[in-house]
């Protein structure tokens, strides 16, 4: 755990069942006493696990996190489906399970792995016209999905209880684990809807790296700044671009938002990681205090722009 006594920051929490990722914001708003708080990557109220919390200032780091690798524990219950997709929904149909088994299960994976297309399920956040699909879904509206491009990584066995097949899932952000299990139903034969979701994994942040709402209540009511214990710095949502350390004139430049030059030997151009094909490093002052995003403006001549800075 990183301890770093600052009010701009990130929390892992682990989300209990039975609340809305939105709740969980409004418990750490409440704990904090910081508004400008943000999560990255919504968990059903269902679901329990890592979810990402931004506070203060690192909120505008957040679309360098709701890209990165998910993974998850889910328990999908084959033999009937529901309205939602998961267990807090109306059943819609029930089927005979008797003659699935295991190996039948296990031939079915394999179709579900890499770039698969998704119709994400009604009942979500996706939003049509300003609001929530799930809204339009339960006023009785038809709504229409196209499907979206995802990609599982790995689909690892862990137990089969009947009716539960219990999997491991590595997956890209966007990736819908009800709609797996509706999938895996269809294909099946016999329906299915998820019945438990753990996110065990937001990379790099694992479960072990998450605190409990309850922790940080009880930290906040004998120390009010205890909640800070947990807060990681904010740098680490963008620890994958290449590093740059300032000298304090160039610093100052980057603090009112002019360009700055780099030489060639301090940073290799060709070697950088690029995002929507721009070329970024995260930048700090010469005391290690991070200070701001930039961004390639000219190749030709190493003039890096601002793109996001950090006062403190």
């Amino acid at each position: 755990m990183a301890i770093h006594r600052a009010t701009s920051g990130i929390l892992i929490i682990d989300k209990p069942k039975g609340i809305t990722s939105h709740d969980v914001v409004a418990r750490v708003r409440k704990v904090t006493g910081i508004r400008k708080v943000g999560h990255t990557g919504t968990l059903d109220p269902l679901a329990t696990g890592v979810l990402v919390v931004c506070v203060g200032q690192a909120t505008r780091l957040i679309e360098y996190l709701v890209t990165g690798l998910k993974q998850y524990r889910a328990t999908i219950r084959f033999g009937a489906t529901t309205d939602t997709l998961d267990s807090e929904g109306q059943i819609l149909s029930q089927h005979d399970i008797s003659d699935l088994t295991p190996a039948r299960l296990e031939q079915l994976l394999p179709a579900f792995l890499g770039e698969i297309d998704q119709i994400p399920p009604i009942y979500s956040a996706i939003k049509r016209d300003g609001q929530p699909l799930y809204k339009a879904a339960r006023a009785g509206k038809s709504v229409t999905l196209e499907p979206r491009r995802v990609t599982i990584h790995t689909l690892e066995w862990v137990d089969w209880t009947a009716p539960d097949l219990t999997l491991d899932v590595s997956c890209s952000a966007g990736t819908y684990i009800r709609a797996l299990a509706r999938d895996l139903g269809e294909a099946a034969g016999t329906g299915a809807y998820l019945a438990e979701l753990t996110r065990t994994a937001n990379h790099p942040w694992l479960l072990d790296d998450a605190v409990s709402l309850n922790t940080l209540v009880r930290e906040t009511e004998t120390n009010s700044a205890g909640w800070q214990n947990y807060l990681w710095p904010m740098d680490e949502a963008v620890k994958h671009l290449p590093k740059l350390i300032l000298d304090d004139a160039a610093a100052l430049r980057v603090t009112h938002g002019n360009t700055v030059q780099i030489a060639q030997e301090k940073i290799d151009v060709d070697d950088m990681p690029s995002r929507t094909g721009a070329h970024l490093l995260r930048a700090y002052r010469s005391n290690g205090e991070f200070l701001a995003i930039l961004e390639l403006a000219e190749a030709n001549d190493n003039i890096w722009q601002p793109k996001k800075v950090f006062q403190t």
